[in-house]
C-alpha cells in the first residue's frame, strides 16, 4: 500500500519535508479488529507536534494521521461492522477498557490510552486495522472529506465546549481559529444561540472568517475584548494567548487549553504572567486531554442532526508535506484533508 511514513524527529523550519512517500505491506486485522480502506485523513496540528517531537512516536517509522474516514474492507463476526461499512476513527486508538477512567467513560485519561498515528499506524496511508469498538459509524449526511475533521478537531472541540461549564446566553472567547475553532464557533451559533462568540486570532484573514460565521468581535491574540468573558478556550500551540486570554476573562471565568503540547518558542512570555492581573478573582486554568469515545460518538450525531459541515481543502496523500509546512505557517482557513482514496 501507498504511505506517507515519518522516519524520524525533524524541525520544520529545517526540513520541509518530514515525511516520505512509501511502499508499505497491506496490514492483517486480528480477531476484534477491522481492516480500513481510507479514503480521506484530516490534517492535525498534533502531527507538527509529532514530528518535532513534543509528543513523539512510540516507534518509527510510524504513519501519522488520526482523522481517518474509511470502508470496512474486512470483519470478523465479533465485530459491529460488516464489509463495505462507511466508518471514522480518531484519536483514541485503544485503551485497557478495565480501569476506573476506562469502566466511567473516561478512556482519554487511561493509562494504558494508545493514539493513532502515535502509538500505532494511522491514516496517512491506503489502509489501517484498529479495534472495531474504537471505530464510528459516519453519518451519511458528511461527505468524506466534511467528516474527517469532525473525528478530532470537532470532537475535541465539543470536550473542550462541555468543559468550559458554559449555558446559553454567556460569552465565550476563542483563541486562535483554526480546524477546531471554527466547529466550535459552528457549533456554538446552532446550539447556543444567545451565546455570543469573541474570537482572538494573529491573522487578519482567519478574524475575517470568525466574523463571517457568526462571531460578534474578532481581534488580535493581545487585544481586549469589549466584555469580560464566562471562558475562554485557547486552540494555539503557544503561550502567549495563554496569559492574554486570561485578563479576559471575568471572575470565575475559566480558560480551557485545547492543545497536546505547547511549544517552547515564547516560553518567556509565561514571565508575564501576573497573579493579580491574570488569575486572582477565582479565575482557572483546565486542559483537555486527548477524547473519550463518547466525545466522539455524541458529537458526530450532534453534527450531523444540525448539521455542523467545516470548511474543507484537499490535498493529495502525496502532497501531505505541503498540508503540514502550511499548517505550521498557520495559513489555515477551516480544515486541511488529504484525499487518499477515491
Amino acid at each position: 500500500m501507498k504511505a506517507m511514513i515519518l522516519e524520524k524527529i525533524t524541525n520544520l523550519k529545517e526540513d520541509s519535508s518530514p515525511l516520505k512517500y512509501a511502499d508499505l505491506p497491506k496490514p492483517h486485522p486480528k480477531s476484534g479488529e477491522i481492516l480500513v480502506h481510507v479514503l480521506t485523513c484530516g490534517v492535525c496540528h498534533t502531527e507538527l507536534d509529532e514530528i518535532e517531537g513534543r509528543t513523539p512516536p512510540s516507534e518509527f517509522p510510524m504513519v501519522l494521521g488520526h482523522q481517518i474516514v474509511g470502508r470496512v474492507e474486512q470483519s470478523f463476526e465479533d465485530s459491529s461492522f460488516k464489509e463495505g461499512d462507511r466508518v471514522g476513527i480518531g484519536w483514541i486508538f485503544s485503551s485497557c477498557e478495565k480501569c476506573d477512567y476506562c469502566r466511567s467513560g473516561n478512556e482519554n485519561l487511561c493509562p494504558d490510552f494508545k493514539a493513532t498515528g502515535r502509538d500505532a499506524f494511522g491514516g496517512y496511508a491506503e489502509y489501517m486495522t484498529v479495534p472495531s469498538h474504537f471505530a464510528f459509524p459516519v453519518p451519511d449526511v458528511f461527505s468524506d472529506a466534511e467528516a474527517a475533521p469532525l473525528l478530532c478537531a470537532g470532537a475535541i472541540g465539543y470536550r473542550s465546549m462541555r468543559l468550559t461549564g458554559l449555558s446559553d446566553g454567556q460569552r465565550l472567547g476563542l483563541t486562535g481559529f483554526g480546524a477546531s475553532g471554527h466547529l466550535v464557533l459552528k457549533m456554538v451559533r446552532q446550539k447556543y444561540p444567545d451565546m455570543k462568540v469573541y474570537v482572538f486570532a494573529r491573522s487578519e484573514n482567519e478574524r475575517k472568517f470568525a466574523t463571517e460565521l457568526g462571531a460578534v468581535w474578532a481581534g488580535d491574540t493581545a487585544e481586549e475584548s469589549p466584555e469580560k468573558l464566562h471562558a475562554i478556550i485557547d486552540t494555539t500551540p503557544v503561550w502567549k494567548p495563554v496569559v492574554e486570554a486570561l485578563k479576559n476573562l471575568r471572575p470565575g471565568g475559566r480558560l480551557v487549553i485545547n492543545a497536546i503540547r505547547k511549544e517552547n518558542v515564547d516560553q518567556d512570555y509565561l514571565t508575564k504572567l501576573d497573579y493579580p492581573e491574570h488569575l486572582w478573582m477565582e479565575k482557572e486554568i483546565k486542559s483537555v486531554a486527548n477524547v473519550a469515545r463518547n466525545d466522539v460518538s455524541e458529537f458526530l450525531k450532534l453534527a450531523a442532526e444540525i448539521p455542523i459541515k467545516p470548511d474543507c481543502e484537499e490535498f493529495e496523500l502525496r502532497d501531505a508535506n505541503k498540508a503540514l509546512l502550511e499548517l505550521k505557517q498557520s495559513k489555515i482557513r477551516g480544515a486541511k484533508v488529504l484525499r487518499i482514496s477515491d
